[in-house]
């Protein structure tokens, strides 16, 4: 099951087994931040884009009873994320496709998506980024082989009307994010900031918009903190983490 190098992690909350590996990538909070915002639809069909090893939609698959596709261009991360969905026995619910996201569509027929989630790279591919060495860890955080724009793009054209987009992304790049959102018709409508502890700037943000929705409504959720002042997991954090 496991290859040299690999390890089994465990999110308690969910009770989700993970494949990880320092080598390629490791879920982080992000993860979890992003499977515990959207509103979820009880049935129907759900993508996961930049996949990674697997972690959003593992931990989604508790909130729903959708089909899960999870898309990955990464051959090692698919690989490992496979092999998750096999350790946790969801292979009726979940599903990992090892393809570029730009050819989504030849997979999943347009307009059929009741729900998208997206943790994409974060940072912008620019000749002065300082990029790791480590290429899985590069094409994770860069927009080396995708990026916002097509990201948003793609995920309007698996939408069905009224079907959400919900992506955890920097604080930094919000406004590049309504941008790609109202140029691909999709209405943002709730954001929340992720702030470290109190007194420090956000580090994270959570968005979700609906596809072909009003403009009107747009919620700004109640900050979320990750410590406390004691530096240890706020209580919202924790429940994510290791259940109530």
């Amino acid at each position: 099951m496991l290859l040299p190098g690999e390890r089994i992690d465990q999110l308690f909350a969910d009770d989700i087994q993970i494949i990880q590996s320092k080598e390629v990538f490791s879920f982080s909070i992000d993860a979890v931040l992003l499977a515990n915002f959207p509103a979820y639809p009880k049935n129907g069909n759900i993508v996961d884009l930049c996949a990674g090893n697997g972690a959003v939609g593992l931990f989604a698959s508790r909130k729903t009873n959708a089909k899960i596709t999870q898309i990955e261009l990464q051959e090692r991360l698919a690989d490992m994320g496979q092999r998750s969905i096999q350790l946790n026995q969801l292979e009726e619910q979940l599903s990992m496709v090892e393809l570029d996201l730009k050819q989504a569509t030849t997979l999943i027929k347009p307009d059929s998506v009741d729900l998208v989630l997206c943790n994409p790279p974060y940072f912008k591919e620019l000749p002065i980024s300082q990029k790791n060495p480590n290429p899985h860890l590069a094409i994770a955080r860069h927009e080396i082989h995708t990026t916002l724009t097509e990201v948003v793009e793609v995920s309007a054209k698996l939408l069905k009307t009224n079907g959400r987009l919900a992506m955890v992304h920097r604080p930094d790049r919000f406004l590049d994010i309504l941008h790609a959102m109202e140029s691909a018709h999709i209405a943002p409508k709730r954001v929340r900031f992720v702030y470290p502890k109190v007194g420090k700037e956000a580090n994270t943000l959570l968005i979700e918009g609906i596809k072909q929705g009003k403009k009107d409504g747009f919620r700004v959720l109640p900050p979320l903190f990750t410590y406390d002042e004691q530096n240890n997991y706020s209580p919202e954090m924790k429940a994510m983490l290791y259940g109530n």
